[in-house]
């Protein structure tokens, strides 16, 4: 049994558990980062590739938003319920008339594309969420979030999003336990120094993106959520109950905006209403060029018209409007929003790559691609410092290094770990294989005898 102060049992601790999170979690992690590269890097190639529905060749006076549905109605090969109007309010942009359709995933709504002048058809896609992505984006969306593996594949998100900001702060804290006192200068020294370099650069961006990750994730999400409503922290909804009590706040509203449910006919709805409803939102202070107007899905619920601009200024506010009478019954203003909905609001959409345009994608490309150079180093890093085949030090374990501390200390780390288990729980699951991995390698260790130790 090793002896030690305990400065270096904590110094041995972090060091062990920074390089199990490297070896273990660090290429989920890349994944992430790269394919979060990806993603951020590609809204331009989207627009190219998608320009001919995205835009119409035609200017003039936009024909009513009742003919666009119209065309689009007639664009399908079977009648859909109409989900989502999403006009195309600026100039030379055409309008989505967004379907439900039972054969696709949640979220994702089939979108006819029409020139609001000259009623052409201009395409016919899926899209996905708030934001509308296109079948190019939406790949490497499902790519980043699950591995294209559903629910199951979610839980490396959740892995990676869990583990960045502690292998981060853990870090950081080696670094100020284990830095020399005088400048070493050696090969191994020089490349270390880069490894660091890169971890304080990109401190605030990990955890910040551990932060954010973590509020899409399954399990630990679902705490998240919980937090929030009982600190009020929820981001606000529109009540588009007529003559009923208001909804509770939405704990995803910042992620989605596709709802299940039971959707009106278009015949219950009169298409002429549309353009009723975007007029009232209009008079009530709806004034971005990008919203969505959505129809109730009863009789007895408003239709809701909700800006989606998510670039700085945000403009996301949103009315609910009685379809029969064209009364605002609702508003939601985001000035209004409790400052930690606002935080939310834009801390997802600086994630997305949305919040500040090209400075944003720009920023988020250069952070994958040093994340992604990071931890690459990390394992050269290991590989060059490896132990040899013979090693067999107790230290080099994590158990032996969490038995070396004060018992003050091991109480307070297994509080911790329990803690932190609980908040989240794929993080938990982990760690007990982590431990469970170690301690069989520090049986096998401690068995050994004493002069084929490694001292």
């Amino acid at each position: 049994m090793t002896t030690c102060t305990p400065r270096a049992a904590w110094g041995n601790l972090l060091r062990r558990l920074h390089f199990y999170i490297g070896l273990f979690i660090g290429p989920f992690i890349f994944i992430a980062a790269f394919t979060g590269t990806l993603y951020v890097a590609t809204p331009q190639i989207e627009h190219y590739l998608y320009r001919d529905a995205l835009h119409g060749e035609t200017t003039g006076e936009p024909q009513p938003l009742a003919e666009q549905i119209a065309v689009a109605e007639k664009a399908l090969s079977a009648p859909l319920p109409v989900q989502a109007i999403r006009p195309g309010l600026a100039q030379g942009e055409t309008t989505r008339v967004m379907f439900a359709d039972p054969t696709l995933g949640p979220s994702e709504s089939r979108a006819i594309f029409i020139d609001p002048v000259s009623l052409a058809v201009r395409g016919d896609y899926t899209v996905y969420g708030t934001s509308g992505i296109l079948p190019l984006r939406q790949k490497i969306d499902y790519l980043h979030r699950s591995l294209m593996l559903g629910d199951v594949g979610r839980l490396y998100s959740e892995l990676a999003a869990s583990w960045m900001w502690i292998a981060a702060l853990g870090g950081i804290a080696l670094w100020f336990y284990s830095r020399p006192k005088r400048r070493i200068q050696n090969r191994f020294q020089s490349r270390r120094r880069l490894h660091v370099t890169l971890g304080w650069v990109l401190l605030a961006g990990m955890l910040l993106f551990s932060a954010t990750g973590l509020t899409w994730s399954q399990w630990a999400g679902a705490n998240v959520d919980k937090l929030r409503a009982e600190m009020n922290w929820l981001t606000p909804q529109v009540n588009a109950t007529l003559n009923g009590p208001a909804p509770a706040m939405d704990a995803h509203a910042e992620h989605h905006s596709h709802h299940a449910g039971m959707m009106m006919t278009d015949s219950e709805k009169d298409l002429t209403r549309f353009d009723a409803v975007l007029q009232a939102a209009r008079r009530a202070g709806i004034d971005a060029d990008k919203l969505e107007i959505r129809p109730a899905k009863r009789a007895s619920q408003a239709w809701t018209v909700t800006e989606i601009d998510r670039q700085w200024p945000t403009q996301v506010d949103a009315v609910a409007v009685d379809p029969l009478s064209m009364q605002v019954v609702d508003r939601v203003r985001f000035d209004d929003f409790p400052l930690m909905a606002k935080l939310t609001r834009w801390g997802v959409d600086f994630h997305m790559g949305i919040l500040f345009g090209l400075a944003n994608q720009l920023v988020l490309i250069g952070f994958g691609v040093a994340l992604c150079v990071l931890i690459v180093w990390g394992y050269r890093l290991w590989w060059m410092r490896r132990p040899a085949r013979s090693s067999a030090n107790p230290v080099q374990t994590l158990c032996q290094c969490w038995l070396d501390l004060p018992l003050s200390g091991r109480v307070m780390s297994l509080v911790v770990s329990g803690l932190l288990a609980v908040a989240m729980p794929v993080l938990g699951a982990s760690l007990l294989v982590f431990v469970l991995i170690d301690w069989q390698r520090w049986r096998l260790r401690s068995a050994l005898p004493v002069e084929n130790v490694a001292k």
